[in-house]
């Protein structure tokens, strides 16, 4: 086999010595940061505020303090009051009874936020979720160079009607599972708008999702659930601006690494629905969403 110049460059340059360099970074104003995930439960609801800060920072991002936020159900005119707590940058509403929540399917809701000069808002659509039916254990004996390990998968019905996107998330022994790789998200009962996979049970990869396949230092698999270890999952229903927010944080998180970089998606901005009342005003990131939740969980014993 004969090897070209510039393929044996490409190969030395590949093979070469690393340099490490550190870039000085343009220094912009810091942004408003919204996390705003709630839902329907009669519990108290938890949104916070946030700055961004230098890439290279490792510290915390300072909180937002002082700010005014407010949810209104634009379905039945209810307006919620997000009180500052104790922690800069928490706010909260509870209920006034263990029946009372913020709305019911279908309701449309606005988030209003006002920080210093700045009105921020963003709108939400509390979506259905399918009940999970139940949730199974497989054992799968040792085969080739893989041992003996058991993974759970849990089962729902997706409803018929095309347009429903979820978030499932799961908890190992009280451990979320919140790897950028194990964000478990569906359009309907698949991965993607285009797959058309609508009013069935979820497919394969989306019901394993509740296993964390991890492996050891030497590479081995290890059992993503062992006999005594119990798995929690909930479903939370996504607006469609939402399923893509969280599609595209995926891409922007869980990146390859090594040689495998240079063939991923380039890092870019992920979208908002948090928009400044004022076109001219200070941007913001983040996002707000309201869902239902349906919840099931189950103890793996042998």
């Amino acid at each position: 086999m004969k090897f070209t110049l510039p393929f044996i460059f490409l190969i030395a340059l590949l093979m070469s010595c690393e340099t490490i360099i550190n870039p000085e970074l343009e220094k912009t104003e810091p942004v408003l940061v919204v996390d705003a995930w709630l839902n329907s439960q009669p519990k108290s609801q938890n949104i916070k505020l946030m700055q961004t800060q230098p890439y290279f920072d490792n510290g915390l991002p300072p909180g937002v303090s002082s700010a005014t936020v407010s949810v209104k159900n634009e379905t039945d005119s209810r307006i919620f009051i997000f009180n500052e707590e104790a922690t800069t940058g928490n706010y909260s509403w509870t209920p006034s009874s263990a029946t009372d929540s913020l709305g019911k399917t279908g309701d449309v809701f606005t988030l209003t936020i006002t920080s210093g000069s700045d009105t921020y808002t963003a709108n939400s659509v509390l979506g259905r979720v399918p009940s999970i039916d139940s949730i199974t254990f497989t054992f799968e004996p040792a085969s080739g160079f893989l041992p003996d390990y058991y993974y759970a998968e849990f089962w729902a019905n997706e409803p018929i009607g095309s347009g429903d996107a979820y978030w499932i998330k799961a908890w190992r022994n009280d451990t979320l599972l919140a790897k950028p790789s194990e964000m478990n998200i569906a359009y309907d009962a698949g991965f993607t708008e285009s797959g058309n996979i609508d009013g069935v049970t979820f497919i394969a990869p989306i019901r394993q999702g509740i296993s964390p396949f991890d492996t050891d230092d030497d590479g081995q698999l290890i059992s993503p659930y062992k006999v005594g270890d119990s798995v929690y999952v909930e479903i939370h229903s996504l607006s469609k601006a939402a399923f893509n927010f969280l599609f595209e944080v995926q891409i922007q998180t869980d990146r390859p690494g090594g040689f495998a970089e240079l063939f991923a998606a380039p890092l870019a901005n992920v979208h908002t629905n948090i928009t400044n009342t004022n076109p001219s005003g200070k941007k913001a990131v983040g996002f707000f969403n309201i869902g239902m939740i349906s919840r099931n969980g189950k103890r793996l014993i042998e």
